[in-house]
């Protein structure tokens, strides 16, 4: 369960040098943030950051992007980089409906969805991350050959994300229902907060790997 209220995380989160402010700001011009010309990959609902500091750790030449809406979240991932600095990596408050407004066309390499909110109410599908409303978006903002790696323990959410994909003009690439019994998919995993909490339990992680 997700925190909500954590005071004085706003104004943390504001005065922070690893939060990019005004990211809007910075549309096209992300490399520059970085100062090189290394790819770009994005988190949309980094939690509290394990797997984006973990990936940015196993690939200094990438740089990353971890994007949050929860301040209360957030600033636990703020916490860990502050105590394990990582040049590659910065994150971002926002609402993930704004990405094509902070990103460029085919400004990112890749983009991660892990366990996503799986919005269960028919009425909310267009808000989840695998939707085909989303799959516009990153559409967008993703190179020519970019790929869109999503995982989940919510086999619903995964069957929908599946019914998407034709839909949205994209083709999958992989997939299993099983990742952690999957030899092939599981090359070079790296967990979430939530993958591990999970998997310890026995539940199926799911996953898919996607491309227009």
């Amino acid at each position: 369960m997700r925190l909500r209220n954590v005071t004085g995380s706003r104004e943390a989160i504001a005065d922070s040098p690893l939060v990019v402010q005004e990211p809007q700001e910075k549309k096209g011009h992300w490399r520059e943030v970085f100062g090189n010309d290394h790819p770009i990959r994005i988190e949309i609902g980094m939690g509290k950051g394990r797997f984006i500091m973990d990936m940015a750790r196993a690939n200094p030449n990438i740089n990353y992007l971890g994007i949050e809406k929860y301040s209360s979240v957030l600033i636990r991932g703020i916490q860990k980089l502050e105590a394990d600095p990582l040049p590659n990596l910065y994150f971002i408050r926002m609402e993930a409906e704004e990405i094509t407004s902070v990103f460029a066309k085919g400004e990112v390499d890749r983009i991660y969805l892990n366990f996503s909110d799986p919005w269960p109410k028919d009425r909310h599908a267009k808000r989840r991350l695998p939707s085909r409303e989303f799959l516009r978006r990153y559409d967008e903002i993703l190179i020519p050959d970019g790929v869109i790696e999503f995982k989940t323990d919510n086999h619903d959410l995964f069957q929908f994300a599946l019914a998407e994909l034709a839909p949205a003009g994209w083709k999958l690439m992989q997939m299993t229902e099983d990742l952690h019994h999957n030899e092939q998919m599981m090359q070079g995993n790296i967990m979430t907060e939530y993958e591990e909490r999970f998997s310890a339990k026995g539940n199926p992680i799911c996953k898919y790997i996607i491309a227009r």
